[in-house]
């Protein structure tokens, strides 16, 4: 990585998000008694990365594998607690005050709480279940009940029929069978059974059918719908079921008739002949319901209060859980040395923290009552350390879309800097019209406004990554607002703002012409200049001519190139900072200035020729001298000579640009061999060091360094990367033409809307017809330019930062920075180590 220097060097007066924090390797040497409340004193710090001592060891292998299962079944308890509370309707209440609560009391509390909750809900269930079998059982006897009146009734009228006909005279008509069966003994009667139970109604038509096949229509089946869905007493649901009476003659027809019931999940229930008996039973029902009711209501009421206590205290059980469980994974990194009475550390921590660890080492001995303190000390490595940037509500979204690319190798030029203004910049170059840009405002206001309130919900994925870049989006509104104001757009209606257009019309004609169309046409109907130029932006009369298109193309294409060529040369000047920071003349003499040279001997030169001719308003057209600069360099330039000595200074620099391309190529891969045998030559043997630890742990990032040089693939990747320097600075030029063309669609999408639309819809003079129209204006607004063009803009935006801005100087090639620290962020139910 070459040496670095502390501070910002470099050609860049120093700031904290320029360069990452300088960084440090720690060591910490830990006795084992004041341990756990170092790590925890370090945790509520936050300042520190620790490295995996022991990494070669499984998890449980480790020292505090028995701590850490310990906490985990805490974790599961508070789980089933929190499982519990939603089922409930109940939530964790955040409390004000933090009770201190030591955590062997916690286990044993939690283990005594699910143990009298599990006990509850147990109980709950049975007596639940009770009640539910109570309600069929009464239900059956209800509807059995009708049965077997209705049967008696029926039976009652069939004998005073029989008595009548009896006392009459007999009848031919009489069946014959009917009289034998009178005149039958009554001993040799055929006893019927029955059995009575409740069926599912999806299931009552299939249960029907099998028991007419089983029993060969040997049979006899009743059913009485229950109007209301019943509770199972098996599965709890709630379940539309049929009241059934089975009637059946023999021992073998019961049996079949139990299996089938047991197989369509039919309850069956007991029901008695007896008129007294059935009163007596329904009596006793619907008092063992009253009783089971009272009873269940005082459960739940006690199940209840239990969960309320529980959810005043649970946010600072889970805080205090999962605190301990990290501490502990955090100790499982640490090293027992030889005596196996001090544990040792290794992490990371900013130089800026140094002090704050070091108070935090003293308060933990103190508060341990250790005899002996931790020793700090700083570790000399050539490993690279993570990055770390410390950013705010207002920088952190955009330090976020730098680091979605590449994390910044450590103390590399950060991006994010120069991100926090170009990238709203270019977004609103694309979607430039005030109008939307206030819409947009104001949906960022909403966000911010109410942020306290936001920030302590949880908020779904597409709401929370909008409310995460509020301060990202403000700045993009801001910004279209400006560019709107610049190309005079207002839902795509221009207003003359600022002053008066500077063009009237040359006669009377021309303006009664103009009244009828409702435009004034700079083309054809003889506009002239008759006021100073507008002052700021678009003239608001170009919008509506026939000129507009071929102007506000050529204005902003030319303005695209611009800002591209501007933003491709800090990118350079970027490496350069890097260059000089890092110690690098290679890089320098090597990259920067060809570079440097060829982006701004081609692409300069045409910015250059584009701001000359909007100085002096020439007609010349630069395209053909951007053509005929590499066709026919030794030509007469004509009408398109721009100023003297043009021809001269465009031989000047088409010869730097083809200077460029070897001076990239070939120097630098024999200078690099040349530095590699020159640190290695007569350096077989090394010094050792003075630090038995230090040496090993410089052994393993250092064995790069005595590799063998390979040259060729060194020229190789030089090769590349310079074909992909020339090759990209034309397409990434190009590239930058998307800035004109969006701005060009989102102006033509936003003119539709607002004349094939609104206006069309004015032009009706119907008030329905209106109202329809303003609706779908709105609807197509927000759906098509406030949402899709916004995204569509955002990610050209982002690409131009990726692609076109990041790879003149962005190495991306760093690791973040995650030091040990107790502020969570979200609902999880489970830590992330």
């Amino acid at each position: 990585m070459g040496e670095v220097r502390g501070g910002g060097g470099g050609c860049c007066p120093p700031m904290n998000l320029f360069r990452s924090e300088p960084m440090q390797l720690v060591q910490l040497i830990i006795p084992m008694e004041s341990a756990h409340v170092t790590v925890s004193y370090l945790g509520d710090l936050g300042l520190l990365q620790f490295k995996d001592l022991n990494a070669d060891k499984s998890p449980f292998q480790r020292t505090y594998a028995a701590q850490i299962k310990k906490s985990g079944e805490m974790a599961r308890r508070l789980r089933f607690f929190k499982d519990q509370m939603l089922k409930a309707g109940f939530s964790p209440k955040k409390s004000a005050t933090q009770a201190d609560i030591n955590i062997d009391d916690l286990e044993v509390k939690l283990a005594e709480i699910e143990a009298e909750l599990v006990e509850i809900n147990a109980n709950g269930e049975k007596l639940q279940r009770a009640y539910n079998e109570l309600v069929e059982y009464k239900l059956v006897l209800q509807k059995a009940s009708e049965f077997f009146h209705s049967a008696r009734s029926s039976a009652a009228e069939q004998q005073s029929e029989y008595a009548s006909r009896q006392i009459g005279e007999e009848s031919l008509d009489t069946p014959l069978l009917l009289e034998q069966e009178m005149s039958t003994d009554s001993s040799k009667q055929v006893k019927l059974g029955f059995i009575t139970g409740l069926v599912p109604r999806q299931k009552y038509m299939a249960f029907e059918r099998i028991l007419f096949r089983a029993t060969r229509g040997n049979v006899f089946l009743r059913q009485a719908v229950v109007e209301d869905p019943v509770t199972d007493p098996i599965s709890g649901e709630k379940v539309e079921k049929n009241v059934f009476v089975v009637f059946y003659s023999g021992e073998r027809a019961k049996n079949k008739i139990l299996k089938i019931c047991e197989a369509f999940g039919a309850n069956r229930y007991p029901f008695s002949e007896d008129l007294n008996k059935q009163d007596h039973l329904v009596t006793e029902v619907s008092g063992r319901l009253s009783e089971l009711k009272t009873t269940i209501d005082v459960g739940l009421l006690q199940r209840d209060n239990l969960l309320q206590t529980i959810g005043d205290q649970f946010e600072q059980w889970e805080f205090l859980v999962r605190k301990e469980k990290s501490i502990y994974h955090t100790l499982n990194m640490l090293s027992l040395d030889v005596t196996k009475k001090c544990l040792v550390a290794e992490g990371w921590s900013p130089v800026f923290g140094t002090k704050l660890i070091q108070d935090a080492l003293q308060r933990a001995s103190f508060d341990s009552n250790s005899q002996v303190g931790a020793i700090f000390q700083v570790l000399q490595t050539k490993e690279l350390p993570p990055t770390y940037f410390r950013t705010n509500k207002f920088t952190s979204p955009f330090q976020e879309i730098v680091d979605a690319y590449g994390v910044a190798k450590y103390q590399e030029a950060n991006p994010t800097v120069y991100t926090i203004v170009t990238f709203p910049f270019l977004f609103a170059v694309m979607f430039g019209d005030w109008g939307h840009g206030i819409c947009l405002l104001l949906a960022t206001l909403f966000l911010i406004i109410r942020e306290k309130k936001f920030s302590s919900q949880k908020l779904g994925d597409i709401m929370e990554m909008m409310f995460g870049g509020r301060y990202c989006i403000l700045m993009m509104a801001l910004f279209s607002i400006y560019t709107g104001l610049i190309y005079n757009e207002f839902f795509s209606v221009p207003f003359e703002l600022f002053a008066p257009s500077a063009y009237a019309c040359r006669d009377l004609s021309c303006r009664q012409v103009a009244k009828l169309l409702g435009t004034l046409d700079s083309t054809t109907m003889g506009l002239i200049k008759v006021r100073p130029t507008y002052p700021f932006g678009v003239d608001p009369v170009w919008h509506g001519s026939r000129s507009e298109l071929p102007f506000l193309n050529s204005l902003k294409m030319k303005m695209s190139i611009l800002l591209g060529v501007a933003q491709m040369n800090l990118g350079i000047i970027l490496s350069y900072c890097n260059a000089k920071f890092f110690r690098n003349g290679v890089n320098v003499w090597f990259q920067f200035i060809p570079q440097l040279i060829f982006l701004n001997s081609l692409f300069g030169y045409l910015s250059l020729l584009i701001l000359v001719k909007w100085s002096t308003g020439s007609k010349a057209d630069l395209y053909h001298v951007m053509i005929y600069m590499f066709l026919s360099p030794t030509d007469d330039l004509g009408e398109n000579q721009l100023f003297a000595g043009q021809k001269t200074l465009q031989l000047v620099l088409l010869l730097l640009a083809f200077v460029a391309v070897p001076w990239m190529l070939i120097p630098k891969p024999f200078i690099l061999k040349k530095q590699h045998q020159d640190r290695h030559q007569g350096h077989s043997y090394t010094l050792l060091e003075s630090s038995e630890d230090n040496f090993q742990l410089g052994a393993n990032h250092d064995s790069h360094d005595h590799e063998e040089f390979e040259f060729s693939e060194v020229f190789v990747h030089q090769l590349i990367h310079t074909i992909e320097f020339v090759l990209g600075s034309v397409s990434n030029t190009a590239s930058y033409l998307r800035l004109w063309a969006l701005s060009l669609a989102h102006s033509e999408l936003s003119s539709v809307f607002y004349d094939k639309l609104l206006m069309l819809a004015w032009g009706y003079n119907n008030v329905i017809i209106l109202i329809v129209g303003i609706i779908v204006f709105i609807c197509a607004t927000v759906g098509v330019l406030l949402v899709m063009e916004t995204l569509s803009a955002f990610l050209h935006a982002l690409r131009l930062h990726w692609v076109e801005f990041q790879n003149k100087f962005y190495e991306g090639d760093g690791y973040k920075f995650y030091p040990f620290s107790f502020a969570w962020t979200g609902d999880e139910d489970e830590l992330s180590l």
